[in-house]
């Protein structure tokens, strides 16, 4: 299992931060507390509920975003393998001497299906362009059976093949836009950065106390690093510790259905 490296780190890199500004925040605290004045603390508790709901609806709407796409794009797997199942079985209509060779293309380009989004959890991006050039030069050789059959006078090509390749085809296109399908990342970096100043009001606000609490200053540290992880595993799928590979065995199975 290939991990996404850089979710990690800007994981670790989140958590470091966050720690590092509540003990500068709650250093600035007690420093500030020796000179405050009476009354002079007014307002701030609006302020540091102003940032704490930002920062919780920002998390809330990135998580429930990445969630989506997410499940979207294991809806597309199923969504393809029932539009390649349904031209399979269309191949029926075609004569029993030009059906050998359309099916022979039909599992050439499931196993090139199958190779583009090996080639993508290995992060071969050359690899895996060159395989979907390869699925589109057999689409192009599926079609042309398929017009050639229409061509020879099998009419019902046209109201019940062609249909269904026109679907297996444009999946593929929709597949490989949803893979790409990500927020700007100037989101995980305002997402970043209201974490920072979320942990700076939260440190300032626990300075009262003499004792540092590690248990909230680790457990806050944890929990919103913790979650911008799993936000990053759920926008790459493919590369994280949540994947959609399992999904893919549909298409596995759907292959050696192909006798």
């Amino acid at each position: 299992m290939i991990i996404e490296f850089e979710s990690i780190l800007f994981a670790i890199g989140l958590f470091a931060a966050i720690l590092i500004m509540l003990e500068l925040g709650r250093r600035l605290g007690v420093r500030r507390r020796s000179k405050i004045v009476e009354g002079a603390a007014a307002g701030i508790g609006a302020v540091e509920a102003a940032v704490f709901a930002l920062l919780g609806l920002l998390v809330a709407f990135t998580f429930q975003g990445a969630a989506a796409r997410f499940d979207a794009r294991r809806q597309l797997i199923i969504q393809e393998v029932n539009n390649i199942g349904t031209a399979w079985l269309r191949i029926d209509v075609l004569s029993p001497d030009a059906q050998p060779a359309m099916r022979e293309s039909f599992r050439k380009y499931v196993d090139s299906r199958l190779k583009t989004y090996q080639q993508i959890a290995d992060s071969n991006v050359e690899a895996m362009h060159a395989e979907l050039d390869r699925t589109a030069a057999l689409q192009e050789e599926i079609w042309k059976r398929a017009i050639a059959a229409q061509n020879a006078g099998a009419q019902v090509v046209t109201i019940s093949l062609l249909p269904a390749l026109n679907q297996m085809f444009d999946i593929v296109t929709t597949r490989t836009w949803a893979m790409q399908s990500h927020p700007p990342m100037i989101v995980f970096a305002m997402l970043a950065i209201l974490a920072c100043v979320a942990a700076l009001l939260a440190g300032h606000g626990m300075s009262g106390s003499k004792v540092r609490s590690w248990i909230h200053i680790v457990g806050f540290a944890a929990i919103l690093s913790g979650t911008v992880f799993v936000i990053f595993d759920l926008e790459y799928p493919r590369r994280g510790l949540i994947r959609v590979d399992m999904f893919d065995q549909v298409l596995v199975d759907l292959r050696e259905s192909m006798k």
